[in-house]
């Protein structure tokens, strides 16, 4: 058969994987391949190509549910719910520049696969969070359903949850039912200049204990500020986002004009530049340029980023690095093509108090030979073979792509 399937319903996808199953051939899943450098290469000789698995089936604005197919663009829904001054809440990346990739490739199967999230996740939480419902084929070429298209519905809760990060490596998902939320009527984001990350970090530590509803936090130092438009260049900037109706922003922006005075003065920027900075820092823009070099995501706790960033750039001089999450997601630039340190970026977060480190862009050859997901603790790496096992247990679904050999 073909090296390449691009099925156009679920039932093409169904036979697809029976066939797989049948002649123990992998497959390689993908949508538009705005991911393939996430995670390490897949060893599959065949690929299963959703990207004609596409359209939003249903979008009910007043109930605040979409329902699309996996291979639907996610700049379709985004247009399409911006269209109803709605959002996506857990204002997923973009990864394709990173990669190289034209901006806007992303699919929803992907964005839900790989549980994808942004900058307000620290208020919102990521893709799983927002799923309803999803249908699928299991490695087994069975069909499935888990959840609903109504908020109230909770059934299959767990499997819904339980395949986002599973980066396709149990199931074919072929629908998805999301919950929107309507945009923010003002957005406004404070600047404090000239920070340090340790400095940082406290600041925004006492803007996220305050009760004014911060939807997101980030720090970027002096060397990685070039090319925001609303910061002024050379200077760190410490970036806390405010949104909601007017009245209520002005507020909270007057309250936190008051706590964060120890910190120095702040300067406002209101919707159209904060809409630029947070997208930029979504999308991960100052390491968008060197498509070659290793970069790291670090997960951590937040009082701990700027320590963690100190410590590696202490021992590898030249990586960049900035935080988001109010310190609790570091984006890691190493300096040079080629070994991306990834051993001694996750002993700095050992050392920290724990987290983990996920190698997002390398060459294939290193992301064959290194770790690219956080070593699980083996209780938790049993648990994940086990749910392999049930799921997929011929091996059929991107295997390799998260374990070597599985």
């Amino acid at each position: 058969m073909s090296d390449s399937f691009k099925p156009r319903d679920e039932k093409d996808v169904a036979g697809v994987v029976r066939w797989a199953v049948a002649e123990r051939a992998p497959l390689d899943i993908r949508g538009h391949g705005s991911k393939a450098g996430l995670g390490r290469p897949v060893q599959a000789a065949h690929t299963l190509d959703l990207s004609a698995l596409s359209g939003i089936l249903s979008y009910e604005p007043e109930e605040l549910v979409l329902t699309a197919k996996a291979g639907t663009p996610l700049a379709d829904i985004m247009a399409a719910v911006e269209a109803e001054e709605q959002m996506l809440a857990f204002e997923p990346m973009d990864f394709g520049p990173l990669y190289g990739k034209p901006a806007g490739r992303g699919t929803l199967g992907g964005t839900y696969a790989a549980n994808v999230s942004g900058p307000r996740r620290i208020e919102a939480g990521a893709a799983r969070d927002h799923a309803l419902g999803i249908a699928g084929i299991s490695g087994r070429g069975e069909a499935f359903k888990s959840g609903g298209r109504v908020i109230k519905n909770v059934t299959g809760y767990d499997l819904t949850k339980g395949l986002a990060g599973s980066y396709g490596t149990l199931a074919v998902i072929t629908e998805i039912s999301l919950k929107v939320v309507p945009l923010p009527e003002t957005v406004v984001t404070l600047v404090l200049t000239d920070l340090a990350p340790e400095t940082a970090v406290k600041a925004m530590a006492v803007a996220m204990g305050s009760p004014c509803q911060v939807s997101a936090a980030a720090h970027l130092p002096s060397d990685l500020v070039a090319g925001f438009a609303a910061l002024e260049a050379g200077r760190a900037a410490t970036l806390i986002r405010l949104e909601g109706f007017g009245p209520s922003v002005d507020t909270r922006v007057d309250e936190l004009t008051a706590l964060l005075a120890p910190f120095g003065a702040l300067t406002r920027r209101d919707e159209e530049a904060s809409a630029e900075t947070w997208a930029a820092i979504r999308d991960v823009a100052p390491f968008c340029g060197s498509t070659d070099k290793p970069l790291l995501r670090l997960s951590v706790a937040p009082a701990t980023g700027a320590a963690v960033m100190a410590a590696v750039r202490a021992a590898v001089p030249g990586a960049r690095a900035f935080m988001d999450w109010a310190g609790g997601l570091v984006w890691l630039e190493m300096p040079e093509s080629g070994d991306p340190a990834a051993e001694l970026v996750r002993a700095a977060v050992a050392e920290s108090g724990g987290g983990h480190a996920t190698l997002v862009r390398a060459e294939s050859s290193l992301r064959n030979a290194t770790a690219v997901f956080q070593p699980q603790p083996e209780p938790l790496a049993n648990l994940s073979q086990r749910l392999k096992e049930q799921y997929d247990p011929h091996g059929i679904l991107n295997p390799g792509r998260m374990v070597a050999g599985r």
